[in-house]
């Protein structure tokens, strides 16, 4: 019997070695191959941190973490190889990495919260994805805004975002690509995680 469980346990832990493997690699795909960045007429979506949210929900938060942290490492090595005017923010890894991680976790708890509260698995999905992805969107705007405030004030006011210095100007531009950019991602999110985990459900004969 301890032998069955200690096998069990065992299968149970590969599994989900291969699913942090298999979905990390894929979200270093989808940003190594540039098919990560959707262009839309004013911004491009981002769905690289859509992995780490299929993963949390399917196979829990510490997998969820496990991807979300590998994508923030390939973040910070996005930006040291190839830098950009936002690139030294990255370069602190808890811009880079903590909100990567929480992802996947706050996924998965909404997921369990919703789907015991509303008896709705594809609803629980779809709002848990939303909330997962405004979470990397909120968590790195707002660790640059509030560790590197006047430095990114002034980005946002040579690329024209805002138009003077101060702390309502620079909050209502943080808002305002939070809005603009944030929520189609997060909707976009919803819409891909929502049929990919019922899916995976229904292959593994999982309870939805």
């Amino acid at each position: 019997m301890l032998n069955a469980r200690g096998m069990g346990k065992s299968r149970e832990h590969v599994r989900k070695m291969v699913v942090v493997a298999m979905l990390s690699g894929i979200s270093i795909f989808l940003g190594v191959s540039g098919l990560g960045f959707i262009p839309l007429p004013l911004f491009k979506l981002t769905i690289m941190h859509i992995p780490v949210i299929i993963g949390a929900i399917i196979e829990g938060p510490i997998v969820g973490a496990s991807i979300g942290l590998i994508f923030g490492l390939f973040s910070l090595y996005q930006n040291i190889t190839a830098p950009t005017v936002m690139s030294p923010f990255f370069y602190n890894p808890i811009v880079s990495l903590l909100p990567r991680m929480l992802i996947g976790i706050v996924a998965y708890y909404m997921y369990v919260l919703l789907k015991n509260k509303f008896k709705n698995s594809k609803l629980a999905i779809g709002i848990a994805a939303i909330c997962a992805s405004l979470t990397n969107t909120i968590g790195v705007l707002g660790l640059i805004y509030l560790i590197y405030f006047q430095n990114y004030a002034e980005i946002l006011l040579e690329k024209g975002t805002i138009t003077s210095i101060s702390t309502s100007t620079v909050t209502l531009g943080v808002l305002g690509i939070i809005t603009t950019n944030g929520l189609p991602e997060a909707i976009f999110s919803a819409l891909i995680a929502v049929p990919v985990v019922i899916g995976v459900f229904k292959i593994n004969k999982k309870k939805i």
